[in-house]
């Protein structure tokens, strides 16, 4: 019993040191993504900085004002949102279920939204290819990745280990039903794999128009269950003894990071690890304070995400140099998986170490 209590505290116990305030630290998080925005504006083919900073002036010819407000801009502003969501879902399902593994990723919420974009895509079903149709699959996929872990799960929902295990299970299940979609319709290959890795590439402002909005109302409801979530980490018993309806909490901020993971997914795909670890490096700088990690979080998220975006443009236009070619692009999920695989073997063997 011991050693699960020390896991599920690990990663918000408050020990990071801060060495700001946390207005500070919200504020220093929020210019590093304004940073990491400018950045993904100039990281891309053809257009350098100065280019960049004279359409944004109201200058240019056509052709760069085309690439930098149809296509750079837009592309930017939906990774950084995409980003918010992740981060802050990852964190809202990790104090909603006292459980640090508790991911978008690894409790079917991902696999189900990406299940429900592939299906509606790649099934070619009528009227299922335009952005606020591929929002409503995703939905649906990802509230039935939660009920399907929800069913596994049943009474023991509230075991940090079995949750985990039982979301690993949901993920598998609805990862093979995918794979089976992909079989049916082979030929879509080719459109839906950006749902499968994560890719903001082609994103434009149809996408943006479309995530912002949803985006902000479920941002604004799950900053508003600080409280709440405050409450159920510190268990169950405590929780009720405070007054609050432990069960009707935990249903209404797994909607809320059901759906913030879905419209995430709806508009770039899976990213990998971003709803797993962005919550590990909110409590770690912000501490274990709900009011100001869920905040953080989101801007953390929207920082991860938004420079891996300029990342892979940069290294697109490298590779694409170096091979003579344009047609290569880096997706920005398959660097979110392979840093974020890395973290994750630091943060597992730091519990390891904890516990020992």
């Amino acid at each position: 019993m011991p050693r699960p209590s020390r896991a599920v505290a690990a990663p918000g116990d408050g020990r990071g040191a801060r060495r700001l305030p946390a207005p500070a630290l919200l504020v220093a998080l929020a210019a590093v993504v304004v940073l990491v925005g400018c950045a993904g504006l100039v990281a891309g083919r053809a257009l350098g900085a100065a280019q960049v900073w004279e359409v944004l002036t109201g200058g240019g010819d056509p052709l760069a004002r085309h690439v930098v407000l149809r296509l750079r801009l837009p592309r930017t502003l939906v990774a950084l949102v995409a980003g918010a969501s992740l981060g802050l879902a990852g964190t809202v399902l990790q104090s909603a279920l006292r459980n640090p593994l508790a991911g978008p990723e690894v409790t079917g919420v991902t696999p189900g939204a990406v299940l429900g974009a592939v299906a509606a895509t790649g099934l070619g079903i009528a009227g299922w290819h335009s952005p606020a149709a591929v929002v409503a699959a995703a939905c649906a996929g990802g509230f039935a990745g939660a009920g399907l872990l929800w069913l596994l799960a049943g009474r023991e929902s509230a075991d940090p280990v079995r949750t985990a295990v039982h979301g690993v299970l949901a993920s598998a299940v609805l990862s093979g039903l995918t794979a089976m979609v992909l079989l049916v319709a082979p030929g879509e290959l080719g459109s839906v794999v950006q749902w499968l890795v994560g890719s903001t590439e082609g994103r434009v402002w149809a996408h943006w128009e479309l995530l912002w909005p949803w985006a902000a109302c479920w941002s604004l409801l799950s900053l508003a269950l600080a409280a709440p979530l405050t409450l159920l980490r510190c268990g169950d018993d405590q929780a009720a003894a405070a007054g609050l309806r432990t069960g009707r909490a935990r249903a209404g901020a797994l909607v809320c990071a059901v759906a913030l993971t879905a419209g995430a997914v709806a508009s770039v795909g899976a990213l990998g690890f971003v709803g797993l670890l962005v919550p590990h490096l909110a409590f770690a700088l912000l501490g274990a304070e709900l009011r100001v990690a869920l905040p953080g979080a989101a801007l953390l998220g929207a920082a991860v995400v938004g420079g891996a975006d300029a990342v892979s443009q940069a290294a697109s236009r490298l590779l694409a140099e170096a091979l003579e070619t344009d047609r290569l692009s880096v997706p920005t999920g398959a660097l979110t998986t392979c840093v974020g695989a890395v973290l994750l073997l630091v943060v597992a063997r730091r519990s390891v170490k904890e516990e020992t």
